[in-house]
C-alpha cells in the first residue's frame, strides 16, 4: 500500500487509513471471533471476483498472467508477475485457445461461440426466481 502511495494512487488518505489499521493489528494479531448477538447471513455471489478480494491462488513468480479482474497492481498475485486485464469475453476465447488470441481469431470464435448464445450468456441472475435458491 505505500508503494501505491508512492506511485501516485490518488486516494492516498484511504490507504494510509488502512495502512494504520493493519499496522495496529499486526502489533496484537487476534483471532476474530463473531459478535455474541449478531445476525449473520451467507452470501451467494456472482462468479468472478479473486483477485481484487484475495481469493486467488498466487501464480509462480514472473509469470504473465490473463485476468478478468479490475485489479492489477504489481506482485499482487504473484511476485513478479505481470497480470494483463482483459474482458469475460476474452477470458472465455483464452480459455478455449489456451493463449491469447490474434484479433481475427478473436473475431471469429466471438461470432462462433458468444454471439449466437447472447441471450443465455448476458441474462442476469435472478436468485430470488430461481427455485433452487430459495
Amino acid at each position: 500500500m505505500k508503494k501505491m502511495i508512492a506511485e501516485g494512487y490518488q486516494d492516498a488518505g484511504t490507504l494510509k487509513n488502512r495502512i494504520k489499521a493493519v499496522e495496529a493489528w499486526l502489533k496484537k494479531p487476534t483471532l476474530l471471533k463473531a459478535d455474541k448477538g449478531a445476525e449473520y447471513a451467507a452470501v451467494i455471489e456472482i462468479a468472478g471476483c479473486s483477485l481484487c478480494m484475495g481469493n486467488q491462488a498466487r501464480v509462480p513468480d514472473g509469470v504473465n498472467m490473463f485476468s478478468t479482474s479490475t485489479r492489477n497492481f504489481d506482485d499482487r498475485i504473484g511476485n513478479g508477475a505481470k497480470v494483463y486485464l482483459g474482458s469475460a469475453e476474452l477470458g472465455a476465447v483464452t480459455a478455449l485457445l489456451g493463449r491469447l488470441p490474434k484479433p481475427a481469431e478473436f473475431l471469429k470464435i466471438y461470432k462462433e461461440k458468444i454471439e449466437p448464445n447472447k441471450d443465455k450468456i448476458y441474462k442476469y441472475l435472478q436468485f430470488d426466481e430461481m427455485p433452487e435458491y430459495k
